[in-house]
């Protein structure tokens, strides 16, 4: 959530109303004009908020090369994710990014662990998550080692998947340096631009090729074509029990099943008929079968993970209620709730449990998962089909919630009588105050709220948990910018 109104470009010539008609938008604009706001600062927020998906650049290359190090530059700061529950905090792989006006989304391959599964097989798992959801690709290169096998084999998947890319020659610090990098023409990827993450010597110009190389603003890739099966992402820690519950839905064994962990190598997506729509679903454990490196599968399967669920409408998390919620569980909650899609919890396992496990289970789903208690949930049993019919109300529900859409005018109405009832708390001798506010976009539902003053997180929870009382907006997380 953005405490700040940007102003400028959003970079999407067709979302600077949002999802605001004209008419509206015009009323908008006037209320703004009274409250004394500069109207261009309102309409960069609006455009900020409705920009729907940014595009998407990943910064790939062999560990060690100085992608993080780029990262950071570019976004200008390192960041980390804050939640207001312990324990939850994780290192993060999207950053927002801005150039010259233009925003995008900024993919850092670099995060995950190295060296984990073998070099090829981390540096491959990193090029094929970056090549799953990136419109362009920055393949980073230490111009003081020269291009190494390890790089030729980045290359090689690079040029099956057709995206652009911008060839990052790293660690150029003078003059002496740009002889090294013009020896890595020898890519075959084009012009390597030379740069020093470390120093930004370089950077400027080699973003200006990103720029380039990046669409103004990517299609929408779902829901595009009227009628096309909704995505759903079927997503778990490894053996929760994915694939047994995508057999259950489709009647017949589509995919593997072991007992050991991690047998789905790849995302399948099946067109299955459930309450007489058809959806597509996709498995998405995508777990190499090296088990006995744990953290390699579960580091594999997270790229996997994220880039499934890039793809998808609904995000339908499946937790072994058999186990108790594990951070893995909660982070896989989030790359949901932070990609912004649709929710809906299943818990498996359900008819096997106890009087007892069920009610230490109710304490958990409270204390663990009590930030997300907007998403529907279903219990079930992917071994049996016990409930399973239970399954297409929620997602239904939580796509309703994902793609609805409050007016101006009833928001407004809304927010005067919240205002009124439970006035913000007065902080350092001022009261600040929502003077009004729009909904600028859906899938996920998007706020804009203009204030007098900062309005603190506590207050924006309230605002949150008052609007979904309100409106619904069940199984959908809601962004709110003040």
């Amino acid at each position: 959530m953005n405490d700040h109104i940007h102003s400028g470009d959003s970079g999407n010539p067709g979302a600077e109303h949002g999802e605001l008609g004209d008419a509206e938008y015009s009323e908008f604009m006037e209320l703004a004009a009274q409250e004394g706001f500069d109207l261009e600062d309102v309409e960069g927020a609006i455009g900020e908020a409705g920009h729907g998906p940014l595009p998407v650049l990943a910064v790939v290359g062999r560990p060690n090369v100085g992608k993080s190090t780029l990262v950071n530059r570019i976004i200008g700061r390192r960041e980390a994710v804050v939640q207001d529950k312990p324990g939850v905090t994780r290192d993060r792989v999207t950053y927002e990014a801005e150039w010259a006006g233009r925003r995008f989304k900024l993919v850092d391959t670099g995060g995950w662990e190295q060296d984990v599964l073998g070099l090829d097989a981390s540096v491959a798992a990193q090029a094929e998550y970056a090549i799953e959801t990136a419109d362009a690709v920055v393949f980073v290169v230490d111009s003081t080692v020269g291009a190494t096998d390890t790089d030729e084999a980045v290359v090689r998947l690079l040029r099956k998947a057709g995206k652009p890319v911008v060839l990052c020659a790293n660690k150029v610090d003078g003059q002496s340096g740009e002889a090294d990098a013009t020896a890595l023409w020898s890519l075959g990827l084009g012009q390597p631009h030379p740069v020093s993450s470390l120093h930004g010597r370089g950077t400027g110009d080699m973003l200006d090729a990103v720029l380039e190389a990046l669409p103004e603003a990517p299609e929408q890739t779902f829901g595009t074509t009227i009628g096309g099966p909704r995505r759903i992402a079927l997503i778990g820690r490894p053996n929760v029990g994915k694939s047994s519950l995508l057999n259950k839905v489709a009647g017949e064994e589509r995919v593997v099943v072991n007992e050991i962990a991690g047998t789905t190598r790849d995302p399948v997506d099946e067109l299955i008929e459930l309450g007489g729509t058809v959806w597509k679903f996709v498995d998405t454990a995508g777990i190499r079968r090296r088990v006995h490196l744990q953290e390699g599968a579960d580091y594999y399967a997270s790229l996997r993970t994220a880039a499934a669920v890039e793809k998808a409408e609904v995000a339908v998390v499946l937790i072994d209620t058999t186990e108790s919620i594990s951070v893995q569980d909660q982070r896989i909650i989030t790359m949901a709730v932070d990609a912004g899609r649709a929710l809906v919890v299943a818990f498996n396992k359900w008819d096997t449990l106890d009087e007892e496990r069920r009610y230490y289970l109710e304490r958990e789903i409270e204390t663990e998962l009590g930030q997300i208690a907007w998403a529907p949930r279903v219990n079930v049993s992917a071994r049996t089909g016990r409930h399973m019919e239970r399954l297409v109300p929620a997602i239904e529900t939580a796509l309703a919630g994902w793609e609805t859409r409050v007016p101006t005018g009833r928001l407004n109405a809304f927010l005067g009588e919240l205002v009124a009832g439970h006035p913000h708390p007065i902080r350092g001798g001022k009261q600040p105050r929502i003077l009004f506010g729009t909904q600028a976009g859906t899938r996920p539902p998007r706020f804009v709220l203009f204030a007098s003053g900062f309005i603190e997180a506590g207050y924006r929870r309230f605002v949150e948990r008052r609007l979904r009382e309100e409106f619904g907006f069940d199984g959908t997380p809601i962004h709110i910018s003040v």
